[in-house]
């Protein structure tokens, strides 16, 4: 069983006192151009998940205290929540550093697209 601290109201709990938005970190791809979208970018968009054994980044809203969602860092093999940081941010370096290369080569495609 998960007990997570709310980073927001510091609210601690089971995991059951919090919902799981599932992978952190995903663009709606309908989002930027509505028109233009691929069936295969959509499909993926739904269905394509990365599923790593070890650190994952996943969201999470906390339901029995502020309402509001945020991003949790959890070792999937050993179930602990190595951080939290903001919905809007990107992971600490600290907690990208544990990351499996997969998601180390996500954050650096997303900064390459930000510069261009």
């Amino acid at each position: 069983m998960l007990v997570i601290t709310c980073p927001v109201c510091g609210v601690e709990g089971e995991e059951a006192d919090f919902h799981c938005g599932g992978e952190a970190h995903i663009t709606r791809p309908a989002t930027e151009n509505p028109e233009g979208i691929s069936d295969e970018a959509q499909r993926d968009y739904i269905y394509m998940r990365k599923n790593p054994k070890g650190v994952h980044f996943e969201r999470w809203r906390c339901d029995r205290g502020c309402g509001k969602w945020f991003h949790a860092c959890r070792d999937t093999v050993s179930m602990e929540i190595l951080g939290y940081y903001g919905i809007t941010q990107k992971p600490p370096a600290t907690l990208l550093k544990k990351a499996d290369p997969l998601w180390q080569a996500h954050f650096e495609a997303q900064l390459k697209k930000a510069k261009s």
